[in-house]
């Protein structure tokens, strides 16, 4: 597994890299593009072409949107969606070999078990070290674990996914908001208003 990791780094770093993701985005756009209409590829970009319209023609009802700055928003949406499109199914590969690794080490499939189980000992050991050196001296060890990190019911010290979601959207939507308010206030840009005429727009 470790040689595996190290012999992957070099790739890792390579597709981390924003411009290399941008020219594979814009490669994608470009291989829908000259499918053909009735195949699946074609489908694919008929339907992410009228998504596209759809969102420039709803901006172009909020505000004034003129050539250029339509080209501008056209583009930027092909590869945003196409980007959010990527991402979704990187996701989905990345929970799929989880599970598969997960699987190989719980049944010791291929005698990985204990390869699979070394690695992800690393990985727990590191990040425990940090947590153990704030460990005052008059706490035991059990205790402080049950305390912050492995609680006696099996339970993850942290709140529930959902619960997550929800706080991290409601933070994301105060930023947004009070980002909208600073450029009303203090720039010529009537952003709450844009936002008030595209809510409107989508009831």
């Amino acid at each position: 597994m470790g040689v595996i990791k190290l012999l992957a780094a070099p790739i890792r770093s390579i597709v981390r890299f924003p411009l290399f993701q941008l020219a594979v985005v814009v490669a994608v756009i470009l291989l829908l593009q000259a499918a053909d209409d009735k195949s699946a590829l074609g489908q694919i970009f008929n339907g992410l072409d009228k998504l596209v319209d759809s969102t420039v023609g709803l901006l172009s009802a909020v505000f004034n949107v003129k050539s250029f700055t339509k080209s501008w928003l056209t583009s930027s949406f092909w590869i945003a969606y196409v980007y959010l499109a990527c991402l979704l199914m990187l996701s989905l590969v990345r929970v799929t070999i989880r599970g598969v690794v997960d699987f190989a080490g719980w049944s010791n499939a291929f005698g990985l078990r204990n390869a699979i189980a070394r690695e992800r000992g690393i990985v727990a050991y590191r990040a425990w070290v940090p947590f153990e050196r704030i460990r005052p001296d008059n706490i035991p060890q059990e205790k402080w674990e049950e305390a912050f990190a492995w609680p006696a019911n099996n339970k993850p010290p942290y709140p529930p996914l959902a619960q997550r979601v929800l706080r991290g959207m409601i933070s994301y939507l105060a930023v947004i908001l009070i980002t909208a308010v600073l450029l009303q206030a203090f720039t010529p840009f009537p952003v709450l208003t844009w936002l008030a005429a595209l809510t409107k727009r989508l009831i």
